[in-house]
């Protein structure tokens, strides 16, 4: 078996995901990573997309938004990461009406734009970026296998 990192994705609100794996690609700003044991230590700004870990067969799909990743070289001699992110969650559970509710709130966010004037752009940037990557992310892993 291969040697397994130590994969910790955290929201401010709550630990998403804390397991070993084989590896784990994470879309960072400066473009896709994958990361594997004896990876090289690295503080990189997440992209919004998926982050995807391996293990034993099966891929565990996280939708993110916002945030750092972290790799080290932890006390054990293992690697580890951890994915501090703004917004992230399982794609197993972004249900057919979570959906919904992301793509008219992207809409209506979308009218509001057009008010100049009553617009917080910083709330509503994050909130539009949030509502289209869960409905990208959970229409790109739709009809492909992976672990709940």
């Amino acid at each position: 078996m291969s040697k397994l990192l130590k994969l910790k994705i955290v929201t401010p609100e709550k630990l998403i995901l804390e397991e070993g794996v084989q590896s784990v690609t994470i879309p960072t700003k400066e473009g896709e990573i994958t990361i594997l044991a004896d990876h090289v230590p690295l503080i990189a700004p997440l992209a919004s997309g998926d982050i995807v870990s391996y293990v034993n067969g099966e891929h565990i799909p996280v939708a993110v938004v916002g945030g750092f990743v972290e790799v080290k070289n932890g006390d054990n001699g293992n690697t580890e990461v951890a994915i501090l992110a703004d917004f992230a969650e399982h794609v197993g559970d972004i249900t057919d009406e979570m959906i919904e509710k992301a793509k008219a709130k992207s809409e209506e966010l979308r009218k509001l734009s057009e008010n100049k004037e009553v617009v917080d752009f910083e709330h509503f940037e994050s909130e539009l970026e949030r509502s289209l990557t869960r409905v990208k992310i959970a229409d790109k892993w739709k009809n492909k296998k992976y672990r709940k």
